[in-house]
């Protein structure tokens, strides 16, 4: 009995589970002829947990800022074209992502939908470029009446699904985000939720990150 609950122990916890923080800051800028600039700056905290013989052993440290710099056109009533780069200081490196993106949103009568087709290329001096697909669907829902006005709540759900491909590796990446909101004005607004990513389905180990994500979003 002991032996199987040992081993029971061992195949549970022979993954890699990371916690911490995920704070962001966004600013939106509107320019003529439907363009409009996007800065977000997000740092990342973690506590990082690894099983040894069924017993805990945690870290914390600060891992990186990412500093990204998106431009996107609008092609349509309800799309849009970006484009961007975003940079990251990691591990005395810097890390340099080219993104391209396609958004198209959705207004129904009780709720918004949103879906994001996302490809961005990672380059680094130590590791060979990055590529990654990525689709996300957001559903935003007041929780007063059938619109998110100022002064009210609203909750966000993000649902991704990310493919990377590095050398001759692929892996798979799921991401589910709910966020409760309050808008505080039509320029201010602050959300709070859990982001959980499950990643290691294909050919890396099986790794479980919960972030505890705080956005902050702001119009110029």
């Amino acid at each position: 009995m002991l032996f199987v609950l040992g081993s029971w122990c061992g195949s549970i916890w022979a993954q890699e589970n990371t916690l911490g923080t995920l704070p962001s800051l966004n600013l939106n800028k509107a320019l003529k002829n439907d363009w409009r600039l996007n800065l977000s700056i997000q740092a990342r905290n973690g506590i990082t947990e690894r099983q040894i013989e069924c017993g805990p052993l945690s870290t914390y440290e600060y891992m990186h800022t990412d500093y990204t710099l998106i431009a996107a056109k609008k092609t349509g009533l309800n799309n849009a074209l970006a484009g961007g780069i975003l940079l990251r200081y990691q591990d005395q490196e810097l890390i340099v992502r080219y993104i391209q993106q396609f958004t198209l949103v959705r207004k129904y009568s009780a709720f918004r939908m949103a879906h994001r087709f996302r490809m961005d290329q990672t380059k680094s001096q130590s590791e060979p470029i990055k590529y990654r697909l990525r689709y996300r669907a957001t559903l935003e829902l007041p929780l007063n009446g059938t619109g998110v006005d100022p002064k009210e709540w609203y909750l966000k759900i993000n649902h991704e699904y990310l493919n990377a491909f590095q050398a001759q590796a692929h892996d798979l990446e799921v991401r589910l985000v709910p966020l409760v909101g309050y808008k505080f004005s039509e320029k201010n607004k602050l959300e709070t939720g859990f982001d959980y990513r499950r990643s290691g389905f294909v050919n890396y180990a099986a790794n479980n990150d919960f972030w505890l994500s705080l956005n902050w979003y702001l119009i110029l």
